[in-house]
């Protein structure tokens, strides 16, 4: 979280380079190296948007992480020995005491990373620029207003970005204020 989404894409434009053969730096390098076959990354038709995950799942990993692993800290010992006494299993601990206990940091994350899926504007543009393949709502936003100059366009998709993020964060305020009335 602390490196931003342009440096993660500029590093990750050198990584995914589309050079072939002699030209191939970065992982294409790499590959040619091995003997595996060498990817267009970012450029293929059928590739380009799973091109563009691999950096943002690179550097949202590491949050996600400390997110249930503060979840997995917070699940008191006492709760999983209790099961174990009573019987369960390894896995069964796991099914019926921690995952429905990791509940709340597992939608957090969801929530989390589906709201920053929708802003990846940064990092779309840092690894691959304006491309058809690679065309995110915000990006499509961008050429609306400016290479279009059509502002209305544009503060139209702004707001449907803004109506898909409200769609997951709403219930998930409205199912948290609930839980706290409860408790």
């Amino acid at each position: 979280m602390a490196i931003s989404f342009v440096a993660t894409g500029i590093v990750w434009r050198w990584l995914m380079n589309s050079g072939q053969d002699e030209r191939a730096v970065g992982l294409n390098r790499l590959f040619d190296v091995v003997g595996l076959p060498q990817w267009a990354w970012f450029r293929d038709q059928d590739w380009g948007m799973a091109a563009m995950a691999i950096p943002a799942i690179w550097q949202m990993s590491g949050y996600v992480m400390a997110l249930f692993l503060a979840g997995f800290r917070g699940i008191p010992e006492e709760l999983r020995e209790a099961a174990r006494v009573d019987g369960c299993t390894e896995w069964g601990v796991y099914r019926h005491v921690v995952l429905p206990l990791l509940r709340p940091v597992t939608l957090s994350a969801l929530i989390i990373l589906g709201h920053i899926s929708l802003k990846t504007f940064d990092l779309v543009m840092a690894v691959s620029g304006k491309q058809i393949i690679t065309d995110v709502p915000a990006v499509f936003m961008w050429v609306a207003v400016f290479d279009f100059h059509d502002p209305a366009k544009g503060a139209t998709i702004a707001s449907y970005i803004v109506l898909s993020v409200a769609v997951f964060v709403i219930p998930y305020l409205i199912w948290s204020v609930r839980k706290e009335r409860r408790s």
